[in-house]
């Protein structure tokens, strides 16, 4: 009998752990209207707090890499699930915005990042040589079971027994996945002595040496000299956007202020979730095989669409379920097509750290968007505009993706050693 390759075990490891993360990430959007009725808080300063989450939880990535590659894979992980869950428990003790911001918005988005989509990308890029895109596209799609398994139950607890119970369950969850992380996860294929899936030579990681910020510094200063990487990064900044930043933070409270009951809003998100699974994960193997710009002008173009299509089902309180099942299909399917480019472009070493900083810009935007379609609310009233721009900033994302890869790199992975 053929034995099961371990990177298997290894990923299904990093899913599981990641999808924990993603379900602390999606709670924030169960605890928008709790938290204004307990405390009068506007929508607008709760929004603020998750905007500075989202944006510690991008700029965690680079850094998650760097310390990825010099602590290792299990390390980082424990050491983010760990925080996460002391940061969830003290937040059931918050009494004002600033104690908000500072947990939630602080460290939960720190412990957030550091178990994040950049991490499963280090986790490909060194157990796997054959099937990266599927097996990335496997983890991406982790953010969407997150959301699939926990909101509904999260939002029915939160209704029933109150925002902080909800808050204690992804605590419970995170400790969970430290004993995961001690159990299952291995560094290297090289420690157990067998090559990568898909390589017949064993080889040992490239071991960086120095301080870890900086190395991710120099990685910066090196990417920035590409046109690539500001093209990935501005389509990822409007995917952030468009994704966490709007409809993540703000489909449940919009769909609240139309009468729609919280855990049927939920309930779309979990559905998003649920088809977001499939098409990910068949993102990621259409990436392996398909030229990756092109998916990506799919993917952006057809998330427009239904962004421009949501304010109208709103309205009408009728094709709610049409869009969660068409945005959902494009939820984080750029993921994998953006993962490809950036390692085609700088590197299977350096690459994972510069999406990192691709991934930045995506939480950069999706800070942007939790503050701004915060703060339209709260001044007009509903969230229609910010759902039509968000729309027509996806339009323009599908032009830039065509752009990648049109200008020679200004360095190369050797040249950077």
């Amino acid at each position: 009998m053929k034995r099961i390759h371990p990177a298997w075990g290894v990923a299904g490891a990093t899913f599981l752990v990641l999808l924990i993360a993603a379900a602390i990430r999606a709670t924030a959007s169960v605890l928008i209207v709790p938290l204004e009725h307990e405390f009068g808080w506007t929508r607008a300063t709760i929004s603020f707090a998750i905007s500075v989450n989202l944006l510690f939880y991008g700029l965690m990535g680079p850094f998650c890499a760097a310390l990825a590659n010099r602590i290792g894979i299990r390390r980082t992980m424990v050491l983010a699930m760990g925080l996460l869950s002391a940061s969830l428990l003290a937040a059931t003790s918050i009494r004002s915005p600033w104690h908000l911001v500072a947990i939630w918005g602080f460290l939960v988005g720190i412990g957030s990042g550091m178990a994040a989509l950049v991490l499963g990308a280090v986790v490909v890029n060194r157990w796997f040589t054959k099937h990266r895109g599927l097996v990335m596209g496997a983890l991406t799609a982790s953010t969407a079971t997150g959301q699939l398994i926990f909101l509904p139950l999260l939002a029915h607890v939160a209704e029933t027994d109150g925002w902080r119970w909800s808050v204690r369950i992804v605590a419970g969850a995170a400790l969970l996945a430290v004993l995961l992380s001690l159990v299952l996860v291995r560094e290297s294929p090289a420690q157990l002595g067998v090559p990568a899936y898909g390589d017949t030579v064993v080889k040992e990681p490239v071991r960086p040496v120095g301080n870890p910020a900086l190395l991710a510094l120099k990685s910066l200063a090196r990417a920035s000299k590409s046109e690539d990487f500001w093209l990935l990064s501005g389509t990822f900044f409007i995917c952030g956007a468009s994704t966490n930043g709007l409809i993540g933070t703000h489909l449940i409270p919009a769909c609240m202020d139309y009468g729609i009951p919280e855990v049927r809003a939920a309930g779309l998100l979990a559905t998003m979730g649920l088809f977001d699974l499939f098409g990910t994960t068949l993102s990621g193997w259409l990436s392996d095989r398909w030229d990756s710009r092109k998916l990506l002008f799919t993917y952006y173009l057809l998330r427009g669409i239904s962004l421009l299509f949501l304010p109208q089902a709103l309205v009408a309180g009728s094709g709610l379920l049409v869009f969660a099942v068409f945005y959902g299909l494009d939820w984080i399917a750029t993921v994998p097509p953006t993962v490809r480019l950036a390692s085609e472009a700088f590197g299977k070493d350096e690459g994972p750290i510069v999406f990192g900083w691709i991934v930045a810009a995506h939480q950069v935007g999706a800070g942007a968007a939790a503050l701004g379609a915060g703060i339209l609310r709260t001044s007009l009233g509903d969230y229609q505009l910010a759902f039509m721009i968000s729309g027509g900033l996806c339009l323009v994302a599908a032009l830039l993706a065509l752009g990648v890869g049109r200008v020679k790199l200004a360095w190369s992975p050797a040249a950077a050693r």
